[in-house]
C-alpha cells in the first residue's frame, strides 16, 4: 500500500475537494485523483464520490477511513522515532479542544513548546464535546482537551477542577444573590449551548434529578450568553467558558456549588508518537498547577 495513495484519498476524504486536497499535499488536483483512481483500483471498489461540487467517500470509503489514518500514523511514528534516534524531535500533533480551552490554555502552552521543538506542527481543532470525541475517536485527533465524564475510556490527565456557574440577566430577582439556588433552574427559561446538549449541564442535572425548561439551543457558548444578556432566559456553564467576555450579565456560583474537571485524553498514551508523548508531557507540566477561577 503507497502511502501517497493513501493520504490522496484520507485528505480528498476530509477536504470535500480534489483541488483542496491538492493545494495541502503539493500536487495538482488531476494527480491527487489518479492517486486515488489508482488506489481504488489497488483495493477493487470506489471510494469516493465524484460530484460537480466535489467529492464524498463511498460506504465503502467510511469504512476504509479508519484503517487509511492508523497507516499514515503508523508510518509518521515510524519517521518520527527514526528522527529521535539521530536526535532530532519532528512530527505532528493534532489537538482536540473547546474554544474555551484554546482561548485561555492553549496559546501559552504552544508557544513555549514550538520555542523547545521548533520542527513539530501543531494543529488545532474546536469544537463542542460531541465533535470532540468523535475525532479522537476517529484518529483525526491525537489529544483532547476536554472534561471528565464517566465512563472514561481514554487514558486520562487531569489538569484542573472549574466552577460551574449560573449566567443570570442584570434583571433577574436573584442578580444580587451570593448564589444562584440549582432547583431553581426548572423553573426559569434555560437556553443551552452545544447544540442543546452540554455534557457537563445536563450530567448536572441529572445528578440532582432535575429536568430543564429549555427553550433556546445554541451551538457556541457565547451565543448563548448573549441571549442571556437580552433577558430571554438563564443558561449555566464553567467559569473558563465565561471568562472575558464583554456582556452585561451577573455571574453567580451555583448552591450547592459544581465543578467539572478538564483534562487531557489520549486513545493510548503508550502508543502515541514521540511528537504527541512530547507534547502531553509538556503540556501536563504546564497547566498542572493552573488556576481556573481568576
Amino acid at each position: 500500500m503507497e502511502s501517497a495513495r493513501c493520504k490522496a484519498f484520507l485528505t480528498s476524504a476530509e477536504t470535500g475537494s480534489f483541488s483542496k486536497a491538492a493545494e495541502i499535499l503539493g500536487y495538482t488536483p488531476s494527480g491527487v485523483s489518479q492517486l486515488v483512481t489508482a488506489f481504488e483500483s489497488d483495493l477493487g471498489f470506489a471510494l469516493l464520490l465524484r460530484s460537480k461540487r466535489g467529492v464524498a467517500p463511498t460506504a465503502d470509503g467510511e469504512r476504509m477511513l479508519p484503517a487509511v489514518r492508523d497507516f499514515i500514523a503508523h508510518e509518521g511514528r515510524m519517521y518520527q522515532i527514526a528522527a529521535e534516534i539521530k536526535g532530532l524531535s519532528v512530527g505532528e500533533v493534532t489537538i482536540a479542544t473547546y474554544p474555551s480551552i484554546s482561548t485561555h490554555w492553549l496559546p501559552g502552552v504552544i508557544q513555549g513548546f514550538r520555542e523547545e521543538y521548533p520542527r513539530i506542527k501543531i494543529k488545532l481543532m474546536e469544537g463542542i464535546r460531541q465533535e470532540i470525541v468523535q475525532w479522537l475517536e476517529e484518529k483525526r485527533a491525537d489529544v483532547a482537551f476536554l472534561s471528565r465524564k464517566e465512563p472514561m475510556s481514554y487514558d486520562w490527565i487531569p489538569l484542573a477542577e472549574d466552577e460551574m456557574l449560573a449566567v443570570l440577566p442584570k434583571t433577574h430577582p436573584l442578580a444580587t444573590a451570593e448564589s444562584y439556588p440549582l432547583r431553581n433552574c426548572h423553573e426559569e427559561s434555560f437556553i443551552m449551548p452545544a447544540l442543546g446538549r452540554d455534557a457537563d449541564v445536563a450530567a448536572l442535572f441529572e445528578r440532582n434529578g432535575l429536568e430543564l425548561n429549555v427553550q433556546f439551543t445554541t451551538l457556541q457558548n457565547f451565543a448563548a450568553i448573549s441571549m442571556v444578556e437580552q433577558g430571554l432566559g438563564i443558561s449555566i456553564m464553567n467559569e473558563l467558558i465565561t471568562r472575558n467576555w464583554q456582556c452585561d450579565v451577573v455571574k453567580l456560583p451555583l448552591e450547592p456549588p459544581q465543578k467539572i474537571v478538564l483534562g487531557m485524553a489520549l486513545l493510548s498514551r503508550e502508543n502515541a508518537s514521540p511528537a504527541v508523548k512530547r507534547f502531553v508531557k509538556y503540556a501536563a507540566a504546564r497547566l498542572s498547577r493552573i488556576e481556573t477561577r481568576r
